[in-house]
């Protein structure tokens, strides 16, 4: 079955980086869209970063467009979220996530996404 666990989270004061990495089990890069999703406190669960299985285009969120770069290594299984020039507004718990089936108009929203990590929390503060 899929299992996605993420790991990388962190304190980091503002301006600074992390890169969060996701380690997917039962998931074929080439079959799954994959992304990153990121919840505030309070708030609803935001699109961030997603690579579409066929054919590989990225997209990105436009607040974080610029400043993040999701990657992913088929030979290892790892999803990667590198995240430069943070800024508070960046804190929230970030999720993995996976699909088989997600046509695009679907990417940017959560309840479409079959399969999540436990989340990593991500805090920016000086």
């Amino acid at each position: 079955q899929v299992q996605l666990v993420e790991s990388g989270g962190g304190l980091v004061p503002p301006g600074g980086s992390l890169t969060l990495s996701c380690k997917a089990s039962g998931v074929t890069f080439r079959s799954y869209h994959i992304g990153w999703f990121r919840q505030a406190p309070g708030k609803e669960r935001e699109f961030v970063a997603g690579i579409r299985g066929f054919n590989s285009m990225t997209y990105y969120a436009d607040s974080v467009k610029g400043r993040f770069t999701m990657t992913k290594d088929s030979a290892e299984n790892m999803i990667y979220l590198q995240m430069n020039s943070l800024k508070t507004e960046d804190t929230a718990v970030y999720y993995c996530t996976a699909d088989p089936r997600l046509i695009l108009s679907s990417l940017r929203i959560a309840s479409h996404w079959d399969y999540w990590g436990q989340g990593t929390q991500v805090t920016v503060s000086s």
